[in-house]
């Protein structure tokens, strides 16, 4: 790990103008690793842009440096060096991939089983608990000088990354991490506040259309549902705007595997795969062209029918596994 951490430090030390990328669809962990590099980077007397190439979720506006965050473009200067965070492929990055494809010299830090090292320096390692631990551990070796916001942000992924310290991703160099940017300033209360507790009253609908869907099977092992792009219109909210129902799928008692897709635009689903125990649900992901850990994973569903006919493919497979493994 040091040896591939130092690749990675002097690869930045070469650099001046740096762009950190996230991916799509970005979750706590995303925007927390592309903020909290990016102010470290600048402390570090780089020039550093924080980019992803998607709408941010608006829970996430309260926090520093959020706003930011830089959508692609092309009026964004080619960069000395890309780091990218959190992602498992390059298509993750939406078209930002452009600039891989260009050359430009590029790393990836990322804590995903399923990473197909698509950068010139690799630093992958699924047994940190989020990519933001990882930034935490490279802003040390760095000797960056914490702040209360950066380490505000630090923490953010952290914690969600870790469903708030309840994953099976949790250890004691999480509690370690957390303990420190809490010292460093981090704000616990403000961080779990904002994220879970500033709900819509229209998403409060949307979970009740998800719920009506819910369908269980294998014995109660297997629970799923989705939400069509006619149910989030209904309410005037975007996918992006009713994340984390997977989670509430999973916590079902009889439940290992959870399931939840939503319609993005038409033909086309966001897939997000979690399980309690055994079952890997990361083969599963791969099989459809996503990736992710063993017990959290996604992918994107392309279709021509509707979403419920087009689920039916990966809910047999997952059905079949199940019963397999009874017997």
């Amino acid at each position: 790990m040091i040896r591939r951490v130092n690749s990675v430090l002097s690869c930045i030390q070469e650099a001046n103008n740096v762009l950190v990328v996230g991916h799509i669809m970005p979750d706590g962990d995303c925007i927390s690793s592309v903020v909290s590099l990016s102010m470290g980077l600048e402390k570090f007397g780089k020039i550093a842009t924080p980019a992803i190439d998607w709408r941010i979720p608006s829970s996430f506006s309260a926090f520093p440096w959020v706003e930011r965050i830089r959508e692609y473009s092309e009026e964004i200067s080619e960069p000395d060096l890309i780091i990218v965070v959190d992602a498992s492929s390059p298509d993750r990055i939406g078209r930002f991939e452009e600039f891989l494809r260009k050359g430009i010299p590029s790393i990836v830090i990322d804590h995903h089983a399923t990473n197909t090292y698509f950068a010139n320096e690799c630093w992958v390692d699924a047994s940190y608990s989020s990519a933001a631990q990882m930034v935490l551990d490279l802003l040390k070796l760095m000797d960056v000088e914490y702040d209360s916001d950066l380490a505000l942000m630090n923490y953010l992924g952290i914690a969600t990354d870790t469903g708030f310290f309840r994953y099976s991703n949790v250890d004691s160099s999480v509690f370690e991490a957390a303990a420190e940017l809490v010292k460093l300033g981090a704000d616990p209360a403000f961080v779990a506040t904002t994220i879970l507790e500033t709900r819509k009253i229209e998403e409060l609908f949307l979970e009740r259309d998800a719920i009506d869907n819910i369908k269980l099977i294998s014995e109660n092992r297997f629970a799923y549902s989705y939400l069509t792009m006619r149910d989030f219109e209904r309410h005037s909210l975007t996918e992006d705007d009713f994340t984390g129902f997977v989670g509430e799928l999973r916590s079902i008692e009889s439940v290992e595997v959870a399931l939840f897709a939503s319609e993005a635009c038409k033909g086309q689903a966001h897939v997000s795969l979690r399980s309690k125990r055994y079952f890997d649900v990361s083969e599963i992901a791969v099989a459809f062209g996503g990736g992710g850990h063993q017990k959290a994973s996604g992918f994107t569903l392309n279709y021509e029918s509707d979403l419920k006919e087009a689920l039916r493919e990966v809910v047999e497979m997952i059905d079949s596994r199940l019963r397999n493994e009874t017997n």
